[in-house]
């Protein structure tokens, strides 16, 4: 049942307006509503147990820990009633998978990601208390993992609880698959061959990734997309040592100017990199998607102070919101060669170095990339510039259209739980999602509640506790919308 529908996009007035189809007095939404309240206690006394596990991935000292915090989840997702709960090893941290069959054979079958570890965090970083040990202050949950990702993964718990409670069902309206992965925070590194290795205990028709946030608190948003990404880093080589600019300048190539040139060269007049083929593919934004941008509260100003930044600059004729989400982008990361310490020294530098990234949209492949970069740095180097050139694991990027029926489902429970339009924005970073994209072949719809203020990698994470019951709220209702209108859509 994988593969999305084609036809028309909805009509442009219902994309934001569909999910008002419910109200407050509800008898459904009065009984989740009631069933999450009498709840709330036990399910933030358990959160706030696993928050205390200090399952940082990247910090070898802390491998126990993450361990101890997947086998935390699997018990958790046991209690919860999943018959299936499994700790998958991997080269490194384990990863979760729990699996819960609705019964129904028309029932699509839905995998929610996740991750359990979490950035490192110290009382000396500038937290307020012991970020593992989580505080309540103002209605919000202090702790590291707070929103990222713990919070976000266990709402699915009290969501699906609800949503079983309510319908009187003894399984859940979907076929429910969990995966809730030990490295994110150290750059996923086993998660693709662990996804490929697993591909058909994880098949599904939708992904569900709970590790992405909101506009903000009063403009609550579905996401739609995330960048990929492709790294590199290229060495130049003049001569063989370091030599009297005196004698031989102007007379030999200086790798620092060819670096010089290389970025210089990188992007046109309008901003655009100038790679040949680099845009080749993409898939460009709609009149639509571009008037649904625009409807946001954008503050430009506000945006840069936040950004440290003085003025907006990029691709011209797109926005500064089309150019983080929805543009490829190429930057220079790092950039260095020749003598560097105080005072002067007159030498033509033996090598120089340049760290580069490119942010990619759906269209482009990785692979097409890397080989356009090469054969680019080839044309542009002069004779007697050597140069190796070393790409990185490179991410994938995902997109989902606005009509496809799942995204339309997560729509339509997140209106219920909030009792307001969702709006729709795209992620400029780039993340393991698009892996499951890729391997299952499934479309990656996002389902995130945390706000810009919750201080993700930083000190004082926090996540609000109501937001955080919207989550669950919105968990309980899109199983079943699922059900009913994946049906309809096939």
């Amino acid at each position: 049942m994988t593969g999305r529908p084609t036809g028309p996009l909805p009509r442009a007035d219902r994309l934001v307006t569909m999910s008002k189809t419910v109200n407050s007095s509800d008898s459904v939404v009065s009984a989740v509503r009631a069933y999450l309240d009498d709840h709330r206690a036990a399910f933030l006394d358990d959160l706030a147990e696993w928050l205390r596990v200090p399952s940082v991935s990247a910090q070898p000292d802390h491998a126990p820990d993450v361990r101890r915090s997947a086998d935390w989840l699997a018990a958790r997702l046991t209690s919860t009633g999943f018959p299936t709960v499994e700790v998958w090893e991997t080269a490194d941290a384990p990863a979760v998978f729990a699996e819960w069959p609705s019964g129904d054979p028309d029932a699509p079958t839905v995998l929610v990601y996740g991750h359990h570890d979490v950035q490192p965090a110290a009382v000396e970083d500038g937290w307020d208390t012991d970020p593992f040990e989580p505080v309540v202050r103002d209605n919000r949950l202090y702790a590291r993992g707070a929103a990222d990702d713990k919070g976000q993964v266990f709402f699915h718990t009290l969501g699906v609880r609800a949503h079983l409670a309510v319908t009187g069902r003894s399984a859940p309206a979907v076929n429910l698959k969990l995966l809730v992965e030990g490295e994110e925070e150290s750059g996923s590194p086993n998660f693709r061959a662990l996804v490929e290795e697993r591909a058909e205990r994880l098949a599904a028709d939708a992904v569900i990734v709970s590790d992405t946030g909101m506009w903000s608190k009063d403009t609550p948003t579905v996401c739609t997309g995330m960048r990929g990404l492709a790294e590199c880093e290229i060495e130049l080589s003049g001569p063989d040592q370091d030599i009297h600019s005196g004698s031989f300048g102007g007379a030999v190539p200086n790798p620092a100017t060819a670096a010089a040139r290389l970025v210089a060269a990188l992007h046109d007049e309008h901003a655009r990199v100038a790679v040949p083929g680099f845009y080749e593919g993409i898939v460009e934004l709609t009149d639509r998607e571009r008037e649904l941008f625009a409807e946001l509260p954008f503050d430009e100003a506000e945006w840069l102070r936040t950004a440290k930044s003085h003025a907006p600059y990029g691709e011209a004729g797109h926005s500064t919101l089309e150019r983080i989400w929805a543009r490829p982008t190429a930057e220079v990361n790092g950039i260095g060669g020749g003598y560097q310490g105080p005072g002067g020294k007159t030498i033509i530098p033996s090598s120089a170095f340049l760290k580069l990234s490119f942010r990619l949209v759906a269209g482009q492949d990785p692979e097409r990339v890397e080989k356009a970069v090469r054969a680019w740095v080839a044309d542009q180097l002069p004779a007697g510039i050597g140069y190796t050139i070393t790409f990185s694991g490179a991410t994938r990027p995902c997109l989902t259209p606005l009509d496809h029926p799942a995204l339309q489902s997560v729509v339509r429970a997140m209106g219920r739980a909030f009792e307001q339009d969702i709006r729709f924005t795209r992620e400029g970073g780039s993340g393991p999602a698009a892996d499951l994209q890729d391997v299952l072949g499934a479309p990656v719809l996002f389902l995130g509640i945390s706000i810009p203020s919750d201080g993700w990698h930083a000190p004082n994470e926090k996540v609000e506790l109501d937001l955080l019951l919207k989550g669950a709220e919105t968990s309980a209702y899109l199983w079943g919308d699922l059900a009913e209108h994946w049906r309809g859509a096939h």
